[in-house]
């Protein structure tokens, strides 16, 4: 899969629907706020447009992102974090998010490198929950 730029995938062996239940369950499990699931491909069926399977979860805590806000305040607009999980033309199911080391430097923040680490280390264990029924 060829992923735009700052865009981190990785396949799930799951159904779409167990991937998202894992990863929001594990959200939960971590003690994260679920802001919000959206479901596009729901969204699309109800305009009557087709759309594969597409949900996205959004979440976060203010531990974890307002120091990068304090540093640059436009980081915001990417914030709260967000897993996107869908089902490609070939029926594999991904569970992608914004690379947190792009975000921070699309956003100029160069003096938070322990906290982008963290963020980057959450969203991988994260995405690992929704991709393997033995993560």
């Amino acid at each position: 899969m060829d992923n735009p730029a700052g865009l981190v995938a990785v396949r799930s062996v799951l159904a779409p629907e167990a991937t998202v239940e894992r990863v929001e369950a594990a959200i939960r499990e971590k003690g994260l706020t679920l802001f919000a699931r959206i479901d596009h491909s729901g969204g699309a069926a109800a305009a009557g447009l087709p759309l594969r399977f597409t949900q996205l979860l959004v979440f976060g805590n203010a531990k974890g992102g307002t120091p990068l806000m304090q540093s640059r305040q436009t980081i915001g607009i990417d914030l709260p974090l967000k897993l996107l999980v869908w089902q490609d033309e070939h029926g594999a199911v991904w569970v992608g998010w914004n690379d947190p080391v792009w975000l921070a430097a699309r956003h100029g923040i160069a003096d938070r490198p322990e906290t982008v680490a963290a963020l980057s280390a959450a969203l991988s264990a994260l995405a690992g929950n929704g991709v393997s029924p033995d993560f």
